[in-house]
């Protein structure tokens, strides 16, 4: 049987997505700013799909900018408001358990001079509200929490973080959320999208910027994206985004549902048979992930067990797998180095079925019991 369980980490396209793109780099292949009949063609394919996407958070399409996937839709809500807003003030707000695609950028802002607070968060990844509450002053410029936790599945309460912003603009990394969790007026100044999460292509993604909010331009040329993101569009990727983020919107209930059913199923089989773990993800998180320590264990050599029973699973987020060290997630949220060593993410889609997790249940038992009886791992 092939289970595929790293959905955080990518999805495999829907084939009403692929059909689309084939058909737009077939019939409409023109550029969107030729003036042309074949240019305006591709304007309008553009457009359906900004649309869609627009759709999908309750926003106006004019303020959707296509971008090259999720790590550039944060670097360019960081660095573009700190640029933006230097002169307001330096204190730049973030969480301990962001996505690279934001840490990272934020290190960048230090070496640059800005102040970042970085916000705790508990054992299951719940923000440190009141911390965030009393970090937030007249020098506060941007505060930067995701929507979903891409490791754990920790759902942020992103309307609350909105009512207590002040004059700062508030992005959120919604990348893990999108056709998850609800992002409708969440009362994000800025929010980061990705295709590749909801099975759309890769390289290709999107930044909510709600109207109002000025930023300088990301990239220079030619002034596509109303100015604040040059170069030619890739219509074939934005149009395989709008077909899925189309698709997502209009079956959200069911797919959710999918989704938390197999998870429920994954989650009740594992306590059940499998002694000493350590669920990581809360009970009250996005249906999409669940995180679980086999203590005993190494989670990357049960990686590859399951592996070769034709089940893909995950130790932690696909864009930090090639460093070496511990989930900045896990440690964050104080669990021990056994406890990180043995963790994996199992990461589902809608079409994951009550037969795969219980094929998953036995074959992670089967390798648990076999790792610990060698004792290696203790």
């Amino acid at each position: 049987m092939f289970v595929y369980l790293d959905n955080s980490a990518t999805t495999r396209q829907y084939d009403q997505v692929t059909d689309a793109m084939a058909a737009s780099m077939r019939d409409c292949f023109g550029n969107p700013s030729s003036l042309h009949a074949m240019g305006l063609a591709a304007e309008k394919e553009v457009r359906k799909a900004r649309k869609a996407i627009a759709s999908s958070l309750a926003c106006h399409e004019d303020e959707i900018i296509f971008t090259s996937g999720g790590t550039e839709s944060d670097n360019m809500a960081l660095l573009s408001t700190a640029q933006a807003r230097r002169r307001e003030g330096k204190r730049i707000i973030t969480t301990r358990v962001e996505h690279p695609a934001v840490l990272e950028t934020c290190k960048v802002l230090e070496r640059q001079g800005f102040e970042l607070i970085y916000i705790d968060v508990d054992e299951r990844c719940r923000l440190n509200f009141p911390q965030l509450k009393a970090a937030i002053n007249d020098e506060t410029i941007l505060i930067s929490v995701m929507a979903v936790n891409n490791e754990v599945g920790t759902i942020m309460p992103l309307r609350d973080i909105s009512e207590i912003k002040k004059r700062a603009i508030f992005h959120t990394d919604a990348v893990q959320g999108l056709g998850k969790t609800e992002l409708k007026r969440t009362g994000a100044d800025m929010i980061s999208l990705s295709a590749h999460k909801i099975h759309g292509p890769k390289g290709v993604g999107a930044l909510y910027v709600r109207k109002g909010v000025t930023i300088p331009a990301f990239i220079n040329g030619g002034g596509q994206e109303k100015h604040r993101r040059s170069g030619t569009e890739n219509v074939p990727g934005i149009t395989g985004f709008g077909m899925a983020s189309q698709i997502a919107e209009k079956h959200f209930d069911q797919r959710v549902s999918a989704m938390a059913a197999a998870r429920r199923r994954l989650f009740d089989g594992l306590c059940d048979q499998i002694s000493d773990i350590r669920v990581n993800s809360p009970e009250d998180g996005a249906a999409s992930v669940l995180n679980v320590s086999f203590l005993g264990c190494r989670g990357e050599v049960l990686l590859h067990t399951l592996e070769q029973d034709q089940i893909y699973v995950s130790t932690g987020s696909a864009c930090s797998s090639n460093k070496k060290g511990r989930s900045h997630v896990l440690a964050a949220m104080g669990l021990s180095d056994k406890e990180i060593e043995g963790a994996i993410r199992f990461s589902f889609n809608e079409f994951n079925t009550a037969e795969e997790m219980d094929y998953v249940i036995d074959r992670v038992k089967t390798a648990v019991n076999r790792f610990r009886k060698l004792g290696s791992f203790r």
